[in-house]
């Protein structure tokens, strides 16, 4: 069971005592992402989640920051996405000392020197050119900008060359002093350490960590009343496309029951898009589908790379996939399939150290409660049929309805007309 203590500082610590292990995961989660930045920002939190690892007085270059993991055969790296940035090492537990002093060095004492901005800023644009000149990619983001439009949920976490060409150090360092505050950090560790020990550490570390008051996250605008649709020419060997739905947000109650119709739809070489679209139809490779959980917002989304002659027909049979779900109540055995794959795979998950720490840092940081693992199985357990039709028929709607298509594409217009439930 994990345990959790706030210090005066507002800052909140979770671990997840696991003595069977010989390693600890330490997470540490900032409330910055893309969804606090103002549109003309995009790619602020992302930016400076890079120049974290540029350096510090104690560590000044990158080759120090990572030897001094690396050289005892750890892993450090960070991530951000629209909600949260994340900075993580994974260490021996003799080691879990070396890994929280450079931790905190790193989130309190980085230099964000000039030279480094520069630097980075260019590597931040050839990071935006790679997944540009990547239509797999590509159809992802341009499906986020359609689902989300002129709002930074629709952004790309990196940024546009633009947005990250304008960015200065006065930006960086307001934003920086504005969301790495300890009332907006959620610190979570999992592996042979006890609660106590990562307390008292922390406490000596971070306890003279003066809180703030972060900006808010920017709402989301959900706002539609008819399909929305954008394509993007490419001379590519396939047509990539996405298809999403509006879902649900992180909170919402039948959140789980749509990532169980996300199980039966895409997960998997036994799901129906694998089964249907691969082996029976035979018109596509990669097809699968993912759920996205924001907290106030959410997409259930369907990818498939096609042959350009092919798209009509894929899209017409991706759309009937997801119409199945609102005409016909899921078989007993296929649901219980899909129960019990996605019980196994999160108990599986959550073996690896690094896995527990994401589970109970990003709860915390988001909602500020933690659904424990037993209790997701519990709510697996009790979805019905009824549910997932229920569901199924409040979001396959043809107003909630959106499209992106990267390739070769020849009539859109055509393409257009078969966006309907």
């Amino acid at each position: 069971m994990y345990e959790k203590t706030t210090l005066n500082n507002g800052l909140r610590v979770i671990t997840q005592t696991l003595p069977e292990t010989r390693s600890i995961c330490l997470n540490f989660f900032i409330g910055a992402g893309g969804r606090y930045e103002k549109l003309p920002q995009s790619g602020l939190s992302h930016f400076i989640e890079h120049l974290c690892f540029k350096g510090t007085k104690r560590y000044p270059t990158t080759q120090e920051i990572s030897e001094t993991i690396e050289s005892v055969g750890g892993i450090i790296n960070g991530a951000t996405d629209r909600e949260m940035t994340i900075y993580w090492t994974k260490v021996a537990q003799p080691h879990f000392e070396r890994s929280l002093d450079l931790m905190v060095d790193i989130l309190r004492n980085s230099r964000f020197d000039a030279a480094d901005i520069e630097k980075e800023r260019s590597v931040i644009t050839e990071e935006i050119s790679t997944a540009l000149d990547s239509p797999h990619e590509r159809v992802a983001m341009l499906i986020d900008e359609v689902q989300w439009p002129n709002q930074p949920l629709g952004m790309d976490v990196a940024g546009t060359k633009e947005t990250v060409g304008n960015i200065n150090r006065n930006d960086i360092i307001d934003y920086f002093g504005s969301q790495y505050v300890p009332g907006n950090t959620v610190i979570s560790i999992a592996g042979n350490i006890e609660h106590a020990r990562a307390v008292s550490m922390l406490k000596g570390s971070l306890g003279n960590w003066v809180d703030g008051t972060p900006q808010p996250w920017i709402k989301a605008d959900d706002r539609q009343d008819k399909p929305r649709f954008a394509t993007e020419h490419r001379n590519t060997e396939q047509v990539h496309i996405c298809l999403s739905v509006q879902g649900y947000s992180n909170t919402h109650p039948d959140r789980y029951i749509l990532d169980m119709i996300n199980v039966l739809l895409g997960k998997g070489m036994s799901s129906r898009l694998f089964m249907n679209i691969r082996e029976k139809l035979g018109v596509a490779y990669d097809v699968h589908s993912f759920a996205t959980h924001f907290m106030d917002s959410g997409a259930l989304t369907v990818y498939a790379g096609v042959d350009p002659k092919r798209t009509t027909i894929a899209i017409q049979a991706l759309l009937n996939e997801l119409r199945q779900f609102a005409q016909k109540p899921v078989p007993a055995k296929e649901l219980t399939k899909a129960k019990e794959l996605s019980k196994g795979r999160l108990l599986i998950r959550m073996e690896d150290t690094s896995n527990m720490a994401m589970w109970l840092g990003g709860q915390e940081l988001l909602k500020n409660y933690i659904v424990t693992i037993d209790e997701v199985v519990a709510i697996i357990d009790a979805v019905t049929a009824n549910d997932i039709q229920r569901v199924a028929r409040n979001i396959f709607r043809s107003e909630k309805l959106n499209a992106s298509i990267v390739g070769p594409v020849e009539n859109s217009m055509k393409i257009e007309d078969i966006l309907v439930f």
